[in-house]
């Protein structure tokens, strides 16, 4: 105990001083004020070109495209085109048998004949009784009798002749014939076959008026449509050339809408040029309407977009700057604020309209340790780790 006491004793100094090098070492530590530089989270400006799409899926088709039917029944006598045959106007497609109807023009004109007979002699009767009845032999009632014969069988005259026409008319209809220029795209019957057209016509064929010009109908939702112009380019891929893109043109915005599965869709009309028949009728197309587009621009990536306050990164002196007007851009390893407007928007970028913007500008949209509870007074209820939510 004594050897302690003796050794504080002989070194009692050296603790008094050492104790006081602590104390001051201390002291200095908490008057020191401590740097507090932040880390920025910054997003890259880039520089290119962006567009603004609209995709959809449609059905490529032929731009007009005519069903030929029949408007008599009877039985397929021949057929004289198939699948893929072009043909022209007037050209004969078919014919049925015409045995039942010919023997409905026999008919008719039989009836015609006997009509004309009956009303040749009722005139001549007329004719005689008129010169008795003006020579005084026969009363005036005899001769108005004869007179009405002859009307009523000039009635019957016209409509056997009008019957007669009608079955000479179907006779004709015998003869199916195309009505346009054309190529087959579809045949429904074959030779041998019954066609019934009692109650509506049959298709028999279906005619592509011009596979060299064809249409894309595809639907377009409502939250789209607006922004669909009439004129607008178009590109779209199908199945069997997918590493080709084809051009097209938007024609037609139909006012008709349709829902499906409680969404509502407009149909849009594309006009395609097919001149190298690639494109056949049926094939689905994958299609991108441009809406808008830009080159050589500044964009960045949505992201980039989302702060939402300039508190604690950058000190503002006006309260009407803010971060949907400026950018908090980081240049030379300084802060500053740049005026900017948004230009075209797509899914994935945004462009920044802004004559300020230098290469190697980087956007700060936080900063590391940024917390929920560094908010803004005005509008920043949203704040998280980055700055902010989504704008």
């Amino acid at each position: 105990m004594n050897k302690k006491k003796n050794w504080f004793l002989r070194h009692k100094w050296l603790i008094i001083f050492m104790t006081a090098i602590i104390a001051l070492v201390v002291g200095l530590s908490k008057n020191t004020p401590q740097t507090n530089k932040k880390n920025f989270v910054t997003m890259d400006i880039s520089h290119g070109d962006i567009s603004q799409t609209v995709t959809a899926t449609g059905e490529i088709m032929p731009l007009n495209t005519v069903s030929v039917g029949s408007q008599v029944s009877g039985t397929i006598q021949e057929i004289f085109v198939d699948y893929n045959s072009t043909v022209k106007k007037g050209d004969k497609l078919l014919t049925i048998e015409p045995s039942v109807l010919q023997a409905s023009v026999d008919e008719a004109k039989a009836s015609l004949d006997s009509a004309i007979s009956q009303r040749n002699f009722a005139k001549n009767e007329y004719n005689r009784n008129k010169s008795l009845y003006n020579d005084g032999f026969i009363a005036r009632s005899e001769m108005e009798q004869s007179q009405t014969q002859y009307e009523q069988s000039e009635s019957s005259v016209i409509r056997a002749q009008s019957q007669y026409d009608k079955a000479v008319t179907n006779l004709g209809y015998a003869t199916i014939i195309s009505p346009v220029d054309g190529t087959v795209i579809s045949r429904k019957v074959d030779k041998g076959q019954t066609v019934a057209a009692s109650f509506q016509t049959p298709d028999l064929f279906e005619i592509a008026e011009d596979l060299t010009k064809m249409q894309i109908e595809t639907a377009v939702s409502e939250a789209d449509i607006g922004m669909i112009k009439h004129g607008q380019s178009v590109t779209f891929t199908v199945d069997a050339y997918s590493s080709q893109k084809f051009e097209g043109t938007v024609r037609q915005i139909r006012l008709s809408p349709t829902t499906t599965s409680n969404v509502v869709v407009y149909t849009v009309v594309i006009d395609v040029d097919n001149s190298d028949l690639k494109l056949m009728p049926g094939m689905t197309a994958f299609v991108t309407i441009v809406v808008d587009s830009a080159d050589d621009v500044w964009k960045a990536t949505n992201s980039a977009f989302l702060l939402r306050s300039f508190n604690e990164i950058v000190e503002v002196s006006d309260d009407a700057i803010n971060p949907t007007n400026h950018l908090a851009i980081q240049r030379d390893g300084k802060i500053i604020l740049v005026p900017y407007t948004k230009g075209i928007v797509t899914a994935t970028e945004t462009q920044i309209i802004s004559d300020e913007i230098k290469d190697g500008d980087k956007i700060v949209i936080g900063y590391v340790g940024q917390s929920s509870s560094n908010k803004n007074t005005n509008n920043n209820r949203r704040g998280g780790m980055m700055g902010g939510g989504p704008r």
